[in-house]
């Protein structure tokens, strides 16, 4: 049999509608690793967040965070292969979003502390600080609400993000890459409400296909099965030698897969690994 990479989207695609992994699906996940199986997360989401979110499902090979900005090592509790933005690139991005009166949260990567470091100079709109309050106690992470990015660390932004008006957010977004100032951007509809989008911008060769075809090849696989359900998934499923989508994933999603699942409250991802792996 093939040795086979399982990498699965968290939100809207492994986690439940209450944005966990449930009992049923990190038993199932933590039997297969013992057993040899190779499972890991693609997601937008940092260490501080996947780390709590995955603690109960026992995995072996790294995170890919931040949408393939980074890898977590789950077992050394560190970063690695990150991928920063040129200072440049940072000054173009904040001003164009700027024009849209959108001013995101700055993601820089400290080397003294290993932290997240997340600043946000101006005030917040209502989305962003709902965000901050759900984020701003996890480890991992320290938020800088109302300071400006420092200069020391204008070389070591990993990601620009935010959420707003979806009207907002996409235009921003369709002016964002340039040939000037080519970069990897990343605007979808939140799952939980259509009007509000979120906005994820990178250095131009990040994105979760780039990831998880190098995770592939670290690892040793001969075949990539992925999982999601929004567009920030559609670039791995595409590079997939098996794309598997949710019920509930979006229509493109579900029109690039080769396989469409129960929804996410049905433990579908979990019951498809063990299914295929099994098999």
């Amino acid at each position: 049999m093939a040795k086979t990479l399982y990498i699965s989207d968290l939100d809207g695609t492994l986690l439940n509608s209450e944005s966990q992994v449930s009992g049923r699906s990190a038993h199932l996940i933590s039997e297969l690793t013992s057993r040899g199986a190779l499972i890991s997360v693609a997601t937008a989401r940092t260490p501080a967040s996947v780390v709590p979110i995955m603690g109960h499902a026992q995995t072996t090979p790294p995170f890919i965070v931040m949408t393939g900005a980074a890898l977590w090592l789950r077992d050394r509790e560190s970063y690695s292969n990150p991928v920063f933005m040129q200072p440049l690139l940072l000054d173009h991005i904040l001003t164009t979003l700027a024009q849209s009166n959108i001013f995101p949260f700055i993601y820089a990567l400290d080397n003294d502390d290993n932290l997240l470091h997340v600043y946000h100079p101006v005030e917040m709109n209502h989305k962003e600080n709902q965000f901050y309050q759900q984020r701003r106690a996890l480890p991992l992470k320290k938020f800088h609400i109302g300071d400006d990015l420092p200069p020391r660390l204008r070389s070591k932004v990993l990601l620009i993000y935010t959420t707003g008006r979806a009207d907002a957010i996409y235009e921003a977004a369709s002016r964002l890459n340039t040939p000037e100032f080519p970069c990897s951007v990343s605007a979808y509809p939140d799952i939980f409400d259509p009007t509000t989008a979120l906005i994820e911008v990178f250095a131009p060769e990040v994105s979760k296909a780039t990831a998880v075809k190098q995770l592939q090849e670290s690892v040793g696989a001969d075949r990539l099965v992925v999982f999601g359900d929004n567009l920030n998934d559609l670039s791995m499923m595409k590079v997939a030698d098996v794309a598997v989508a949710v019920e509930n994933a979006q229509p493109e999603v579900k029109q690039q897969a080769d396989v469409v699942i129960a929804a996410n409250d049905f433990d579908s991802v979990a019951r498809y690994i063990s299914a295929d792996f099994g098999a």
